[in-house]
């Protein structure tokens, strides 16, 4: 019998590295208001402020690095063979590939990818970009920005998630506010597919109650001592 993993993660397992919450209760990120940088209008109406707030988001990766709750689950991807892994995050960040996970899947996109809005190209990038940067596949200015998934806009590789979804039989949701849908819906699926559910966060949160076990405390706490639980319970596939 295959014993497959689906991980969702969220900002909660970042923050714990220095890396602040997507958004605050009042509607700001890092002073921001998340009406001005984090849709489409707002790269419209001032494509110059988005790029500075995230070229400062970019150089801020610089300064941080995975904490054990991400070396805990590359642990677990490299380590398990009682079925398939897929690990998906809500976060731009790279922390679960800098701690060695490879099968991560970015719902949101990522920090260190821009975007050509004229000729589609999606390009890796750690430099700072402006207005006038050209692409560097149509050489085109005044047509790059984030390749991050703003408000208003469809999240990445959904096809695949809901796939891995219909196949997992334990679904492990950490460090997600469990509002921002479809994530927030993950579980859902997850359940319809008769996995084990489990929330690993900091706090309750307003879908706790569909998950079979709940875990409470910070990521860097709860995190790798359920992840040696598995091995416990599977201890061939280590």
């Amino acid at each position: 019998m295959n014993h497959n993993i689906v991980i969702l993660t969220g900002s909660g397992i970042s923050q714990e590295s220095g890396i602040q919450t997507f958004r605050a209760s009042d509607g700001t990120w890092n002073n921001f208001s998340v009406l001005d940088v984090a849709t489409p209008r707002g790269f419209q109406v001032n494509p110059n402020l988005v790029h500075q707030f995230y070229n400062d988001r970019r150089q801020q990766l610089k300064t941080v690095k995975p904490n054990r709750a991400h070396d805990a689950l590359a642990k677990l991807e490299s380590q398990w063979t009682a079925g398939r892994f897929i690990l998906i995050t809500q976060n731009v960040d790279d922390l679960h590939e800098r701690a060695g996970s490879k099968n991560v899947l970015h719902l949101h996109g990522s920090l260190l990818k821009t975007r050509c809005v004229k000729c589609r190209h999606v390009f890796t990038n750690s430099e700072d970009i402006t207005t006038e940067t050209p692409c560097p596949r149509c050489a085109k200015v005044k047509s790059l920005r984030p390749d991050i998934v703003w408000f208003e806009e469809i999240p990445l590789q959904l096809p695949v998630v809901y796939q891995s979804l219909k196949n997992c039989s334990l679904f492990l949701s950490i460090g997600t506010s469990g509002v921002v849908q479809p994530a927030a819906s993950f579980v859902d699926d997850a359940r319809v597919a008769g996995a084990h559910t489990v929330e690993l966060n900091l706090e309750k949160t307003e879908i706790s109650f569909k998950f079979e076990e709940v875990i409470f405390g910070p990521a860097t706490q709860i995190v790798p001592p359920y992840v040696d639980k598995l091995f416990a319970e599977f201890p061939v596939h280590r």
